[in-house]
């Protein structure tokens, strides 16, 4: 059961808005329409590296990236994932599920300060977050 004391770092606030829990992790979409990114933050207070999780929450997190990878695969057909944890400007472990096409704002590059982020249109961003709820089985 995730820790009552996690808070999100207000970076990842700012920049995502809520999807819904998992087990183990809390889903995010990216605010930047230029990509699919979905962002997993773990609920476990003052988690920094993959190695700050005990074996039971690293087998999870691994588990949830997989549901949420394949959703966001399933729901906009992109032809490439890119799935990584960085955390060089936020430290609160996050991993990064990004869907990828060949035409997209940074293509081949990383999706990081190719392109000012671009807003969702609100109806686009909703309707997404309505899908992506279904497909991971979350209400809220």
């Amino acid at each position: 059961m995730p820790d009552t004391a996690f808070t999100l770092h207000p970076q990842l606030a700012s920049d995502t808005v809520p999807v819904g829990d998992l087990p183990l992790c809390r889903v995010l979409l990216s605010k930047d329409a230029n990509y699919s990114w979905l962002v997993l933050v773990p609920r476990r207070p003052d988690i920094v590296e993959l190695i700050d999780l005990d074996p039971a929450d690293r087998a999870t997190l691994s588990a949830e990236i997989d549901m949420v990878s394949r959703a966001l695969k399933a729901i906009t057909e992109c032809e490439k994932l890119n799935v990584a944890a960085l955390g060089n400007v936020v430290p609160q472990l996050h991993v990064h599920v990004i869907g990828r096409r060949h035409s997209d704002a940074a293509w081949p590059k990383p999706v990081w300060g190719a392109a000012p982020a671009l807003p969702y249109e609100p109806a686009l961003r909703d309707g997404f977050v309505t899908a992506l709820r279904r497909a991971l089985g979350l209400s809220k």
